[in-house]
């Protein structure tokens, strides 16, 4: 099979689709794997480490894509990559497909793209390893990062996570006690804040209690939410639903009433967003100011760390990717219930995706 691994074209998005040890197993197997010049720079991957593998440097975008049977991404591809991609072919990456706009997806329809969703690779069990993976990066960034924004040269408000003797930490409320939430809790935890985490699952709760039995748990509902709100100097919002758009859990009126300068850190809005005020943002300019609280909502967090969340990536990934090339695209989603469970489009169909897309001829 021809694998084709481009360079991300999105800003700051340094991560690669595969490493130079990961192409080197797929060569092994016979696939021939064209990497794009550079592709592994941001990683720190050079064009030599992958030839040593055994790939072809290709020195045109459009080499990649045009050859790849199977195209192995991070980011979800922008207008131009699909027109890049050959009728037919596969993607596979983490895609976030339901908070794409409607005419990329229209367009991968039209063009017959097998689009697999790699965040949404689910097991037997319900692990879903490479979100796993890479949502404990992003919580465990999270303490780094907010503990920076309450710098006063941030616009925050001057407080120190861990406080010091005679003065009290700072607030932290984390919605959501899922992977995200649980790393984050840790973080928070280890850096001195006084933390609460809210969730609707108490089996989740009692996980972090059992791990952390300092940190305050409770109950999500409209009522503790917006009590909890109030206090927060860090509002960390952390609720994800696989395969589905992030719900809407943080009210403006709940913004409102929190203490001016207070951080809101939204996890969520690489699917959408659990806070009503937040839009993505970027990492050269990460946050915005609404109801007087700062906003932090940059979609691809890992991707600043991307050597660590490459490896960690590849890690979760590369049994799949090694089903699809080994055993082919449809033989693949065919006998493995895990990938099925990824695919959004295939063969100019819907598959899952949950938010609704309206097709040109159909309802």
């Amino acid at each position: 099979m021809n694998i084709g691994i481009p360079k991300e074209r999105r800003p700051f998005e340094f991560r690669v689709g595969l490493s130079p040890s990961a192409v080197n197993m797929l060569c092994r197997q016979g696939h021939r794997c064209y990497v794009e010049h550079e592709a592994g720079l941001g990683a720190g991957f050079s064009d030599i480490e992958y030839e040593a593998a055994g790939a072809r440097i290709a020195y045109s975008a459009h080499e990649v894509f045009g050859r790849a049977d199977l195209l192995i991404k991070v980011a979800r591809p922008l207008a131009d990559e699909i027109e890049w991609l050959s009728p037919g072919a596969a993607l596979a990456g983490l895609l976030h497909l339901n908070s794409a706009r409607q005419d990329k997806i229209t367009r991968m329809l039209e063009k017959d793209i097998t689009a697999i969703a790699l965040e949404q690779v689910e097991l037997p069990n319900g692990d879903v390893p490479v979100r796993r993976a890479l949502a404990q990066i992003g919580g465990q960034m999270a303490p780094q990062i907010a503990a920076r924004l309450l710098q006063n040269e941030s616009g925050g408000k001057g407080i120190l996570l861990g406080g010091v003797v005679g003065v009290p930490p700072a607030e932290v409320v984390i919605i959501g006690a899922g992977v995200v939430g649980t790393a984050a809790t840790g973080g928070f935890v280890g850096m001195g804040a006084h933390v609460t985490v809210l969730d609707k699952d108490i089996h989740a709760l009692q996980r972090i209690y059992d791990r952390y039995p300092y940190t305050v748990t409770m109950i999500s509902n409209a009522h503790t939410l917006a009590r909890a709100v109030t206090y927060a100097d860090v509002l960390v919002g952390a609720v994800l639903v696989p395969g589905e758009r992030a719900p809407v859990v943080v009210t403006r009126e709940m913004v409102r009433s929190m203490k001016p300068r207070s951080v809101i850190m939204d996890i969520s809005i690489d699917e959408g967003g659990c806070v009503e005020t937040s839009r993505p943002t970027t990492h050269d300019r990460p946050t915005f100011i609404e109801e007087g609280v700062i906003h932090y909502c940059v979609p691809n967090i890992p991707g600043v760390v991307a050597r660590t969340s490459t490896h960690a990536y590849i890690n979760s990934a590369f049994p799949f990717i090694l089903e699809l090339a080994n055993r082919g695209v449809d033989q693949a989603i065919e006998l493995n219930p895990a990938i099925a469970h990824g695919v959004n489009l295939h063969k100019g169909k819907i598959v899952h995706l949950a938010r609704p897309v309206i097709v040109p001829g159909e309802d």
